[in-house]
Order: C-alpha cells, then structure tokens, then sequence
C-alpha cells in the first residue's frame, strides 16, 4: 500500500504551516512561555482559519475534510507546540458543541485522569467534579487531575488518540530537524559535530523514528482500526519523547538552557504521552488483536 499525499493534501499542510507559522512563530512562543494563558484571538483566528471544523459537514459550515487530512494539520500543530485543548475542541466541533468550530467556544475534556485548560475552558466534557491543580512539567499545559469516580475512570476517545499522535509526529519530526540544523551548524575541533560518528548515529536514529512513526499514523488516519491508532499512539510518542532527548544530547549543554526551545517539546511530549491514558492500555489493544490472530491461525 502506499501512502502518496494528494496534491489537495500537500497544498492543505502547506497552507496550515504556513499559518501557524506566521501566527505562532518562535517569538509568540517565548511570548506564550513567559506570559501563560490561552490567546482568545488566536483561538478564533484557527477558528476562521477552519482547523476545528475540518471534519465538519460543508453543509454545516465546516470544512468537509476527512481524519487523514485533519492527522496532516495536528502534525504541524504539533512542530509549533500550538498551546491550549486543539484536539478537545476539535472533537466538540464534530459532535455540533455551539461555538466550537468558529473558536468561540474553548473546550475541554477528561482524558486519562487529567484534563487541559480547565480554567481558560467554557465548555468541559466529561466528570471534572473534584478536579485538583496539577503542576504541569510543560508551561505551556496547565493541568488538573481529576480523581476516579468509580467506573474505571474516564474513556479516550481512539480519534483523540490519533491526533494527539499527529502532534507526537511534528514535535518529533521539529526535534529531529533542529538536532541535524544544529549538527550541522555547532563545530569542534574545526569540524562540524555532525561529522562525528556519535551525533550522526543519534540524528539517524530520530529520523527513522520519527518516519517510522509517520508511516502508522497516517495508516490509522486511513484505516481509523483501533489496532492501528493503538500502534501509531505507541510509535510516536516513542518519537517524540525519545527524540527530544537525543536533540537534548546533540545540543549539549545549551540544549538544557531557558533559551532553547528543546526542552519545550520535551516537556510537551511528556504532557501528551499522558493524555491519551495509560501506555499499558495501548500495548494491551494490540497484544489483544495479536493473541486472536494467533488463536485463529491455530484453529
């Protein structure tokens, strides 16, 4: 099978980087990083812009797109570390939530026994009674954690399981370039630190990780099998994490800086890694399906 971007498609990623990109650009991070809380104009900007309406019916006002080019535009939200509940939002658009394709209306919801953004949030789906103040690692993230009610806790939706995958990939996929621009840049010993053997075996690690991890997203973005989002879930955010620790490491001791926007996407991936649920939750869907198949070869 092979997975070949339309020209619809290229043109769709294209259009939202460059949006984002000129919205929320390195300096409205900073700005966002030392200023926290959630831009209501820029949140009615991607609003306009169709990011929450994107799977909405064009009947309905909405874009009329379908989940793999939504994977497409989370990807990108993910390389700029796009802050406030895009994926939640989103989501309420689909189910018709009164203002949130137009932005103006902020949701949120419980996901894995936390929820994103309660304060800043109109609308919260999901039992967030009880919900207490999480220290968030990221500053971007402010968190609650809300507290089991009994019945197992709350379900995660297997789309905002993708999407959140989808930001794993373009915050794994920015690492990775800023690991090799670095590389590339950074000289010792009157070479550039990419030339030795240990810089490049850790760049080419996050490369095949991060398309590695690229090539299950976008097949859980066609098959929409939860077997498949359980295994793209599992594969980025292994990219995302994993890959913002070996830039870490490219970087040296500047990477562990204020400055350095690394530690950002670190600290974000860690955040999503969590917002899905448990990982054990995605190894068991998977390990599941492989038992069947086994059981089924055998009959």
């Amino acid at each position: 099978m092979h997975f070949q971007l339309t020209d619809d498609q290229r043109a769709l990623r294209g259009g939202v980087r460059e949006l984002f990109e000129g919205r929320f650009g390195r300096e409205a991070l900073r700005a966002a990083v030392d200023s926290p809380g959630l831009d209501r104009a820029l949140w009615r900007e991607l609003g306009e812009a169709g990011l929450f309406a994107l799977r909405l019916p064009e009947a309905e006002g909405g874009v009329g797109l379908g989940l793999p080019e939504a994977v497409l535009a989370f990807e990108e939200a993910g390389r700029v570390l796009l802050p406030g509940p895009v994926v939640a939002t989103h989501l309420a658009a689909c189910s018709r939530v009164p203002g949130a394709a137009t932005g103006e209306t902020v949701v949120t919801a419980v996901q894995g026994g936390l929820v994103e953004w309660l304060d800043e949030a109109d609308v919260v789906r999901g039992d967030a009674s009880g919900a207490e103040p999480l220290r968030s690692v990221d500053p971007l993230t402010p968190l609650h954690r809300v507290p089991d009610h009994g019945g197992g806790g709350s379900s995660t939706d297997p789309v905002a399981v993708l999407l959140t995958a989808a930001e794993q990939l373009g915050s794994a996929s920015r690492t990775c370039e800023l690991a090799v621009q670095h590389a590339r840049a950074r000289e010792q010993f009157g070479q550039p630190i990419g030339a030795f053997q240990a810089v490049k075996h850790l760049c080419a690690d996050m490369l095949v990780r991060v398309e590695t991890a690229r090539a299950a997203v976008y097949a859980a973005a066609v098959t929409a099998d939860p077997r498949d989002i359980a295994a793209a879930r599992l594969l980025a955010d292994e990219a995302a994490v994993r890959g913002a620790r070996d830039c870490l490491q490219v970087h040296g001791g500047m990477g562990f800086t204020w400055e350095s926007d690394v530690h950002l996407h670190l600290k974000r991936a860690w955040v999503r890694s969590c917002r899905s649920g448990d990982v054990t939750e995605s190894e068991e869907t998977l390990a599941g399906d492989l038992l069947a198949d086994r059981e089924a070869m055998a009959a």
